[in-house]
């Protein structure tokens, strides 16, 4: 008999940021598994020239145009997606992002931080996370059952040097999981689970100016956190995908309000 905890096949997936380093690694990864992959963002240049790639491996991805900042957008996508699949299982917050008057760089201090860049950072991710979670498991409440994954981070759990706005917002993400977790089930039932994944360091587009020189090489930041990282590397995007399988799948169907760190010993390493 054929195993079917980890089966994830026709299991309806949004994905915000789907177009991402890491976001388009899901989508891809979970298209090419089975599921039923709806990749949301702004740019419909990347967002298109993404799912078409994707199609044309014979996956079922579609994209969708929108902003998590506007419900209305979101609201729109929530019924094209209902319309094309019949629900949505899975949604992924992967949206997010930094802006640099919201990093505070060795020559400056705390009282430089531009507070409008602040803003911006801890509506994107903060508010980038929160609106379409109470948009789309809107749409989860009406099939009794949903899985919401969150993007978390190692900022999450304690303060990292130089990105305030990113770590303030990250923080809150972790609060808002757990919060969410006992909201949903308390009061639709045990068919509905949020959880987050803390990934370690990645390079991506939003840190890649932090981590690496315009020659390639580690900055001293970069060299920092692969000395905290007892792997003593960075992350690859595809590590990722075993841990987002696992949340997507019902081989987690009791795991709620928890946030699993992917992040080669990071969290754990002290000196």
């Amino acid at each position: 008999m054929e195993n079917e905890l980890f089966n994830i096949k026709d299991k309806v997936v949004v994905i915000t940021g789907g177009y991402g380093i890491l976001g388009s690694s899901m989508s891809e990864y979970l298209a090419a598994n089975g599921a039923k992959v709806a990749i949301l963002g702004r740019s419909l240049e990347k967002g298109e020239a993404l799912a078409r790639e994707i199609r044309e491996k014979g996956y079922n991805v579609t994209f969708f145009k929108s902003d998590v900042m506007d419900k209305a957008s979101l609201e729109c996508c929530r019924e094209q997606i209902v319309k094309k699949y019949g629900k949505i299982d899975v949604l992924i917050n992967a949206a997010g992002g930094n802006m640099p008057g919201a990093v505070i760089p060795p020559d400056k201090t705390i009282f430089d931080v531009d507070m409008n860049d602040f803003r911006k950072v801890i509506d994107l991710n903060l508010f980038g996370t929160v609106i379409p979670t109470l948009v789309f498991s809107q749409a989860m409440v009406k099939h009794r059952a949903g899985n919401i994954i969150n993007i978390a981070s190692m900022s999450s759990f304690r303060p990292l040097t130089r990105v305030m706005g990113y770590g303030v917002a990250k923080a809150a993400i972790a609060n808002f999981t757990k919060y969410m977790a006992g909201e949903l089930a308390l009061k639709f039932g045990d068919k509905f689970r949020v959880n987050a994944i803390a990934p370690g360091f990645f390079i991506t587009d939003q840190n890649r100016n932090l981590m690496l020189n315009t020659d390639g090489s580690y900055t001293d930041r970069a060299k920092s956190v692969v000395a905290h990282t007892p792997f003593k590397r960075f992350g690859e995007a595809d590590e990722l995908l075993g841990s987002v399988h696992y949340l997507v799948s019902n081989a987690s169907t009791f795991v709620n309000g928890s946030i699993l760190v992917v992040d080669g010993g990071f969290d754990s390493y002290s000196i």
